[in-house]
């Protein structure tokens, strides 16, 4: 499955239903799993269909702030120079929240030969989906993201105020974990959520007040198309930010935003499906059938060397913690949200493994391609991923000594090595995403922080 060009008529089709359009928004998401792009005018849009955009090569592997990251090569010494960033196929959707003029288009980066850029985030998620075909297989897939809302002046300056109720002008102070009146306290935000949403076809569906104020969880609706599943991922948090702006709300999809409250995750929902399209996972026994487990085996053996994925910040540490919802050892188990590989409650039918290992501020197409990664090598090798947890799997996790890397640097380490991640990631993959991380990494930690001076200005 390779990436899917659009097509000049599918532009000309749009522009023709949309004279109202006179922007157009080209998002390309990195390494990072930062959009960017550029803003065109109406005229400029066949021409992107016809021949592509250039963007500079150093786009593909800037860090999470937007800044160059040297050592990868692609700036001085390649001189910055470009590549073509092309439109994807059914991505061409108006996005009402930047008004009714306003467009916007996904796009994938190629070389200037036309061979797809293997460091493109889409393009090593739709070389992992090719996987799948010789297996004759197809992976279903759903992604769930929670975020806090909170107030926009607030959270400017980096304080918790949970965005006050659109009806009352209450502001949460309790957990209120699936209240029924925090629908009804942001709903003209919901409202204008929703639509936008159905305007660019994303499927949100079931809207829940997370485990904590102003912490909201929006369900995806599953796809037979990773790549696809993984698009909707994008621009539904790009549109969770843009309505909450224009409703005078910031919304942030960081993992752990606050340290004495709930992270906020990413859990991935995954089946296969066979060529007449039927659930391979599909069991009666609520474990699921033996392909099911040869996943979760998978997931298990490859989670430390994908953790660089799932937790790409340092910020993404803080959320792993006992006792609160996330988890922090490589177990799994049926109907148990204390694991990391979670076989939820159902019919046989709806037999899947959600992966609860990821952070809110994963990179949605890394993040799914590491999860199928590890579904591959777990069933093509045909591993056993022993005893499902059964009670506290925090309890289990401290005492067998179960743990994954807890350490932005262990983490990148592992990856950088990982023999795994290059064969399913490709090693230029591998080694640009390490070099990013380790350059974050050496800018984090050139910052001093207000910790520094209360800890250590009087004290030492």
């Amino acid at each position: 499955m390779t990436t899917q060009i659009g097509t000049r008529q599918e532009a000309e089709k749009f522009l023709a239903e949309h004279p109202e359009i006179q922007n157009i928004e080209c998002v390309f998401t990195n390494i990072s799993g930062v959009p960017r792009g550029k803003n065109l005018r109406r005229s400029e849009l066949l021409p992107l269909y016809d021949t592509g955009r250039f963007l500079p090569g150093s786009v593909l592997v800037c860090d999470v702030t937007g800044q160059d990251c040297e050592d990868t090569g692609l700036v001085w010494e390649d001189g910055d120079a470009d590549r073509v960033a092309k439109p994807q196929l059914g991505t061409l959707v108006p996005i009402p929240w930047r008004g009714a003029d306003t467009a916007t288009v996904l796009l994938s980066m190629y070389e200037l030969n036309g061979a797809e850029n293997d460091l493109d985030p889409r393009v090593v998620l739709s070389r992992i989906i090719d996987k799948f075909k010789g297996l004759g297989l197809t992976p279903v897939v759903a992604c769930e993201l929670e975020f806090y809302l909170l107030d926009g002046s607030a959270a400017q300056d980096g304080d918790y105020i949970p965005f006050a109720s659109q009806v009352t002008g209450h502001v949460a102070n309790t957990h209120e974990v699936y209240g029924l009146r925090e629908m009804h306290d942001i709903k003209p935000w919901l409202d204008d959520l929703y639509a936008a949403c159905d305007a660019q076809n994303i499927p949100v569906e079931t809207c829940i007040a997370e485990y904590a104020p102003g912490q909201f969880e929006l369900t995806l609706h599953h796809q037979a198309d990773a790549l696809l599943a993984c698009d909707h991922a994008i621009l539904y948090k790009r549109t969770v930010k843009a309505v909450s702006v224009n409703h005078g709300a910031e919304a942030t999809f960081m993992a752990k935003p606050f340290s004495d409250i709930a992270g906020s995750g990413f859990h991935i929902h995954v089946s296969l499906e066979d060529k007449d399209g039927k659930n391979i996972f599909a069991d009666e026994n609520p474990e699921g059938s033996p392909e099911l487990r040869h996943a979760v085996a998978g997931m298990k053996a490859l989670l430390a060397d994908s953790m660089a994925i799932f937790a790409p910040n340092m910020n993404s540490y803080r959320r792993f913690k006992a006792n609160s919802y996330a988890p922090v050892a490589p177990t799994w188990g049926v109907n148990n949200r204390t694991v990391s590989f979670r076989v939820p409650a159902g019919g046989p039918n709806t037999r899947h493994i959600e992966h609860r290992c990821s952070g809110a501020d994963a990179n949605p197409y890394l993040a799914v391609a590491a999860v199928l990664a590890a579904v591959h090598h777990g069933m093509t090798n045909k591993l056993d991923p022993g005893p499902a947890v059964t009670g506290n799997g925090y309890a289990v996790a401290a005492e067998t000594g179960q743990k994954f890397p807890s350490h932005w640097f262990a983490a990148v380490d592992l990856f950088a090595e990982s023999a795994h991640m290059k064969k399913y990631f490709g090693e230029r993959f591998v080694k640009m995403f390490s070099i990013v991380k380790r350059t974050e990494q050496a800018r984090f930690y050139e910052h001093v922080s207000e910790l520094d001076f209360r800890w250590y200005f009087r004290n030492v």
